[in-house]
C-alpha cells in the first residue's frame, strides 16, 4: 500500500470513483481511493440507475446535465459499455399546479442548456402505448434522459481513473483519520497508513461515522427506498420482437412513482409517506450488498395509482422487491464541498440521486480541490448551508420529510413543517399573536407575512383540484387550526396582504425582525489591515461609517457580502445573510491569519436585529432616545450606539427596504423590551409589523442584489454591477483577475426589468429572457411585484448588447412570453432621497 498520496478518496461507490476519476483527469494522478469492501457494494449496487435531468435547483441541474453528457463520453474513452439506455424521460401532469411547475422548470432547463419537449396526451400515448392518458393535461420529455447500469458505470470510471494513474484499494477499511501538525492527513487502515494533502469523504451510508472520525457532524442519514421488478409482460416482449424502441422512463409525479422497462417487464419505484430512516448509527462493519425487508403495504396507494395509469403493471407478477438505503439530507440535495472548520477535508455525500449526480459532483469537486474554486455556483449543495442545529433528531425528521416530498410540487414559496419551530427569537410569540406566518431559514423561524385577524384560506383553495396523491398546496395549520397560506407558482392568497404591509411601511412605519442574520465580531491588532486586504471595498477609516463589502473569488466572482461597522476601536461588527452563516463564517476562518493577530467571534445568537422603517420611523424612535436622529447628526450609512428607553442598541442607518429607517442591533435578551417599546411609541404613527416577503418586494424596487442570485461565483463583480463597491487603488482578493476580466470584455450585465401584461404571475428567478428576434440572451435572477411603483419587476443577467436602458426584451414565465424593458436601477427612489431623508 502506498504511504503518500496527493488526495485520498474514501468510498468506492459511483460518487467516490467519479471523484477519483476527475481528480486524475485534472492531473492528480497520485490520488488514491480506499473502499472497505468491493466497488459498488453500498447503495450503488441496488440503485435503479435512472438519470433524471429534471431538478428545480440551478446547482443540481448543472451537475445532472454534465453527468448525462459525460457518461456517453466515458464509454468511448474507456471502451467499456456503461449500459446507458437513452430512452427519454416522460413526466406526466394531471393538475394545473403541476403544469406550472413543469413550465417553470422548462425555463430553468433552457437557461442551462437542457432540452425539454412539451407533449400532448396524444403524443404521450404515441411514445408510451401502454399508458392510459385519461385525465392528463400533458407531459414534458427529456429526450437525452434514460437510465444506466450503475455497476458498469462505476467500473468504467474505475478503469478511466486507473488509466490516468490513480490507485484503488479494495477490501481496505479506514479505521481512523487524523490531521497532523503539518496539516497533512493521516488515514489509518487495516492494511497500513497513508498520508495525504486532501481527503474526500464519499462514504454514503457511512457518512456520519466518517464525520465522527474527524469531529464533524455530517448532515446525512439514509432513508429506505423500495422499488418493484415485475415478471415479463407479453405486450412488452412483443414490442421487442418487433424491434420497436424501448418506452421511456415514465413518471406520474402527481401519484409519486416512476416506471420503466426491465428485461421485458417493468420497474415501479414509489416515493411514499412513511418511509423510515435507516442506518442512523451507520451500517454494521460487515454490511455489504445489504437490503431490508420489503413493506408493500406502505406502497399500496402508489401501486393502485400505477395500475390505473398503466394497466399492464397489474397484469404480471412480482419478481423482486428491492428495499435499500439511499442517503438523504434535510432538503434532499447532496452536500458537495469543503467540510466546515477543517482544512483540505471535503465532502461528497448525501446523494439521493447519486447515479445522476455522480459525474457532475466529481467534476466540480475536483475543480474546487485542484483550482481553488468550482466553475458552477454550488451554493445549493454546499455543506455549509446547514449548521450545528442539524443534529440527529433534526435529520431524522427532515430527511424522512424530504423523501416523502420527492414528487410533491416544489413551490417557490413552500415552507415544510417538520422539525419546526426549532430556533426562535424572543419576539416570536408576539409576532405570532400579531398574525405572523412563518418560514424557516438556517433553522430560525422568520415571519414571512402577517395574516389579518381571523383570516382563513377558503376550503375550496386547499388542494390542487384533482384526486391525486401529491395534493398538498398549503402550509401547516396555525395553532388554532386555521390554514392561512396557499402555495403557488402564481400570485397567491398572501399577495395582497404583503402589499398592505409594503404600503404601511411606505406611508407610516413598520417593524421587522431580522435577528437570524449572521453576525461576526472581528478584532485584534491585525483586524483592520486583514479586512482591507480581503475585501474589494475599502474599510471606513472613520469609526461609525458603514461599508458594504464583498469577498471575491480568485477569478473575480462574488463569494460573500458583508455589512461592516467598527463599533468600537479595533472591533468590527460584520453582518451577512442568515442562511449563509456557516458558509460565510467558514470563509472568514479559512482566510484569517493564524498568528493570533485577528480574532473571530461568531455572535449571531447574542444579538437581535429589529428594523424600524418608514417616513414616521424617526418620529417613533426619537420618543425613545436622547440621541439626535436628524440627518445632519445621524446621516445615512452611519451607525452609533444609542439608548432605546432603558435598553441599548447599535443603530445602523441602513436597511434593505429603501425607506427612511434604522436597524437596531441589540443584546438578544433586551429584544422583547425594545419591541414592546417600539410598538407602544409607534401606535400613534400607525406602526405595524411586516415580514420578509414585504422586505424582498421593496428590495426588488431598489435593485438590491442577493447572494446566490445576482451575486454569484459565476458572475464577475463588474457583471453584477458592483462597481461602486470596488476600490481599484488597493489590493484585495481576486483583484487582478477582476480587472483583467473587465478589460477582456464582460459576458453579462446586471439589469432591472419592468414587465408588461402579466396580471396573475411574476418572475421568480431562473426564467429565460429573449431579445426581439427570439434569441436567448439571459436569465432572470429574482422577480416579484413592486407595490410602491405598481409594476411587476425582474432582476436579470443579460448579454451586454441587451443591457442598455430602454432595450425591449421578452421573458417567459410559466410558458408564456411577456414583454419587458430595461430600466434604470432602483425604480423606486432612484436618487435615494427617501433613504437620505
Amino acid at each position: 500500500m502506498k504511504t503518500h498520496a496527493r488526495a485520498v478518496v474514501i468510498g468506492g461507490g459511483v460518487v467516490g470513483v467519479s471523484t477519483l476519476y476527475h481528480l486524475a483527469k485534472k492531473g492528480w494522478s497520485d490520488s488514491v481511493l480506499i473502499e472497505r469492501k468491493e466497488l459498488t457494494s453500498g447503495s450503488t449496487w441496488h440503485a435503479a440507475g435512472l438519470l433524471p435531468l429534471f431538478n428545480l435547483s440551478y446547482s443540481v441541474g448543472q451537475l445532472h446535465k454534465y453527468s448525462v453528457r459525460f457518461y456517453e463520453e466515458l464509454q468511448k474513452e474507456t471502451g467499456m459499455n456503461v449500459g446507458f439506455s437513452k430512452v427519454s424521460n416522460i413526466r406526466l401532469a394531471r393538475t394545473k399546479d403541476r403544469w406550472d411547475e413543469y413550465m417553470y422548470y422548462a425555463g430553468i432547463a433552457e437557461t442551462i442548456g437542457v432540452k425539454v419537449n412539451i407533449l400532448t396526451p396524444e403524443q404521450v400515448k404515441e411514445v408510451w402505448p401502454l399508458c392510459e392518458t385519461d385525465g392528463l393535461l400533458g407531459a414534458i420529455q427529456h429526450p437525452d434522459d434514460g437510465y444506466i447500469q450503475p455497476a458498469d458505470l462505476t467500473q468504467a470510471l474505475a478503469k478511466g481513473a486507473r488509466d490516468r494513474g490513480a490507485t484503488i484499494y479494495r477490501n481496505t477499511t479506514v479505521t481512523a483519520i487524523e490531521q497532523q501538525g503539518d496539516g497533512l492527513w493521516k488515514i489509518i487502515t487495516d492494511k497500513g497508513e497513508i498520508t495525504a494533502e486532501h481527503v474526500i469523504s464519499c462514504t454514503g451510508n457511512f457518512a456520519r461515522r466518517t464525520g465522527q472520525m474527524v469531529g464533524i457532524n455530517v448532515p446525512v442519514i439514509p432513508v429506505e427506498h423500495q422499488y418493484i421488478v415485475t415478471e415479463p409482460h407479453p405486450a412488452i416482449q412483443e414490442r421487442r420482437r418487433q424491434g420497436l424502441p424501448e418506452m421511456g422512463v415514465l413518471r406520474e409525479s402527481d401519484s409519486a412513482w416512476y416506471m420503466r422497462e426491465e428485461a421485458g417487464g417493468l420497474i415501479l419505484g414509489p416515493y411514499e409517506v412513511g418511509a423510515p430512516v435507516c442506518y442512523v448509527e451507520g451500517p454494521s462493519d460487515d454490511s455489504e450488498y445489504e437490503l431490508f425487508q420489503e413493506d408493500l403495504d406502505r406502497l399500496m396507494p402508489h401501486i393502485e395509482a400505477a395500475i390505473v395509469r398503466v394497466p399492464a403493471f397489474g397484469e404480471v407478477g412480482i419478481k423482486k422487491v428491492y428495499n435499500g438505503a439511499i442517503a438523504y439530507t434535510p432538503d434532499g440535495n447532496p452536500i458537495v464541498g469543503p467540510a466546515p472548520g477543517l482544512t483540505n477535508f471535503w465532502l461528497n455525500e448525501g446523494h439521493s440521486f447519486g447515479i445522476t449526480a455522480a459525474g457532475g459532483a466529481g467534476w466540480q469537486l475536483a475543480e474546487w480541490i485542484v483550482d481553488g474554486e468550482p466553475t458552477v455556483d454550488l451554493m445549493g449543495v454546499d455543506p455549509r448551508r446547514f449548521g450545528p442545529y442539524a443534529t440527529e433528531g433534526y435529520l431524522i425528521a427532515k430527511n424522512e420529510e424530504a423523501y416523502s416530498n420527492v414528487f410533491t410540487m416544489h413551490y417557490p414559496d413552500e415552507e415544510r413543517a417538520a422539525a419546526r419551530p426549532l430556533k426562535t427569537t424572543p419576539v416570536y410569540e408576539r409576532l405570532k399573536t400579531l398574525g405572523g406566518v412563518f418560514g424557516s431559514v438556517y433553522g430560525w423561524e422568520r415571519a414571512n407575512w402577517f395574516a389579518p385577524a381571523d383570516y382563513e384560506l377558503p376550503e375550496s383553495e386547499r388542494g390542487v383540484g384533482a384526486d391525486v396523491i401529491t395534493n398538498h398546496n398549503y402550509a401547516a395549520p396555525l395553532d388554532d387550526g386555521r390554514v392561512v397560506e396557499k402555495w403557488s407558482f402564481r400570485r397567491s392568497n398572501y399577495w395582497e396582504h404583503v402589499g398592505n404591509e409594503v404600503r404601511n411601511v411606505h406611508e407610516n412605519v413598520g417593524v421587522l425582525d431580522i435577528s437570524p442574520f449572521a453576525k461576526m465580531e472581528v478584532s485584534g491588532p491585525g483586524a483592520r489591515s486583514w479586512l482591507e486586504s480581503i475585501f474589494a471595498n475599502a474599510i471606513p477609516k472613520k469609526r461609525g461609517r458603514i461599508a458594504l463589502a464583498h469577498l471575491l473569488t480568485p477569478t473575480g466572482g462574488v463569494r460573500a457580502e458583508f455589512t461592516i461597522y467598527e463599533w468600537s476601536p479595533g472591533r468590527f461588527y460584520m453582518v451577512s445573510a442568515g442562511g449563509l452563516e456557516a458558509h460565510d463564517h467558514d470563509l472568514l476562518w479559512r482566510l484569517a491569519p493564524k498568528d493570533g493577530s485577528v480574532v473571530l467571534q461568531p455572535i449571531t445568537q447574542k444579538f437581535g436585529v429589529l428594523v424600524l422603517a418608514g417616513p414616521r420611523s424617526r418620529d417613533v424612535l426619537k420618543t425613545l432616545t436622547r440621541t439626535s436622529l436628524e440627518t445632519k447628526e445621524f446621516p445615512w450609512l452611519t451607525a452609533k450606539p444609542i439608548s432605546v428607553g432603558v435598553a441599548t442598541a447599535h443603530a445602523l442607518r441602513v436597511n434593505f427596504v429603501g425607506e427612511l429607517g434604522w436597524e437596531l442591533h441589540h443584546p438578544i435578551e433586551m429584544q422583547t423590551y425594545i419591541f414592546d417599546e417600539l410598538m407602544r411609541a409607534g401606535a400613534e404613527f400607525g406602526i405595524k409589523p411586516f415580514g420578509i416577503r414585504a422586505m424582498s418586494a421593496m428590495a426588488l424596487e431598489k435593485s438590491y442584489r442577493n447572494m446566490g442570485r445576482e451575486l454569484s461565483i459565476e458572475y464577475n463583480a463588474f457583471e453584477s454591477g458592483l462597481d461602486r463597491f470596488i476600490r481599484p487603488d488597493k489590493p484585495f482578493l481576486g483583484r487582478d483577475a477582476l480587472f483583467k476580466y473587465k478589460q477582456d470584455g464582460v459576458k453579462w450585465n446586471f439589469v432591472t426589468l419592468i414587465l408588461e401584461g402579466n396580471t396573475d404571475v411574476d418572475a421568480r428567478g431562473s426564467e429565460a429572457i429573449y431579445d426581439e428576434t427570439g434569441a436567448l440572451v439571459g436569465r432572470a435572477t429574482s422577480g416579484g411585484y413592486g407595490w410602491r411603483i405598481g409594476k411587476s419587476l425582474a432582476l436579470a443577467m443579460v448579454k451586454p448588447s441587451c443591457s442598455e436602458i430602454g432595450t425591449r426584451l421578452k421573458i417567459k414565465i410559466l410558458g408564456t412570453l411577456y414583454d419587458a424593458s430595461v430600466v434604470a436601477e432602483s425604480p423606486f427612489d432612484p436618487e435615494n432621497t427617501v433613504l437620505r431623508g
